[in-house]
């Protein structure tokens, strides 16, 4: 158990299973977008450790950038998103690829995908370490899952409570 803040966290997944899945997802990538341009888009700040393992697994050389979005207070999602940090490059025929850390709602991808439905790509996927199926409520196709988990909330690999635990190499799960 680790506690962060106000609240208490019990290990979730280990590294080594996270690291299972990161690589499993790597090789799907590569096979899919061999021979093709590659824009990688990681959703910030969450995103940023699975985006660097995900490509460091790779063997195409995809171009990568990261976009920056609010929608979470504390624990939960306040249904409003905030542009932070925009899309900078040229996305004419391109081959996309969204990453994101985890996708509970889908709020946060429905906004991004009304932001990229005009600036030309070839296509736009969507690729998410963790999935929580019973929170979602998009009809948006998330092309690559590593692992569908309940609509619990976790920290660790990237992901945070409060601005911290974003180090933590396993993931933790709220003390019920």
């Amino acid at each position: 158990m680790i506690q962060i803040g106000d609240k208490q966290f019990v290990e979730y997944l280990t590294a080594d299973q996270l690291e299972s899945y990161v690589i499993s997802l790597s090789m799907q990538i590569d096979k899919d977008y061999k021979g093709k341009d590659l824009l990688i888009l990681g959703i910030l700040n969450g995103s940023f450790l699975f985006v660097a393992d995900l490509v460091k697994y790779m063997t195409i050389d995809p171009e990568i950038s990261f976009l920056k979005f609010a929608s979470y207070e504390g624990t939960s999602s306040t249904g409003n998103v905030k542009d932070l940090i925009g899309i900078n490059e040229d996305l004419t025929g391109k081959h996309v690829l969204i990453v994101e850390d985890i996708v509970d709602s889908g709020t946060t991808l429905a906004h991004i995908m009304s932001l990229l439905k005009d600036k030309g790509a070839a296509s736009i996927q969507i690729a998410t370490l963790f999935f929580k199926p019973e929170a979602y409520k998009q009809d948006i196709e998330l092309r690559y899952i590593g692992k569908e988990i309940p609509n619990l909330f976790v920290v660790g690999y990237g992901m945070d409570y409060q601005s911290k635990g974003r180090n933590l190499t396993g993931l933790y799960q709220l003390k019920p």
